[in-house]
């Protein structure tokens, strides 16, 4: 059970993480590494790796922009 709610968190920070790349929305990355994070905490704790996989590919993803973007220095 909790590898599919994070799958299910990862799923919808992902598609928000490709909706961050459009310019001028990289400041949703800011809520979307969060929100990866929690999705990645649940994954930890099942016995599946998938979850927390995916959600390790959105927060590199994610702070990558934020590099890219100016939003990490």
């Amino acid at each position: 059970m909790l590898n599919i709610s994070s799958l299910v968190i990862g799923t919808i920070a992902l598609v928000l993480a490709v909706f961050a790349f459009i310019p001028l929305l990289g400041w949703a990355n800011w809520v979307i590494v969060p929100f990866a994070v929690v999705g990645l905490a649940l994954g930890a704790m099942s016995s599946s790796n998938s979850g927390r996989n995916l959600n390790i590919v959105v927060i590199v993803i994610g702070v990558i922009r934020l590099m890219l973007g100016g939003g990490i220095i």
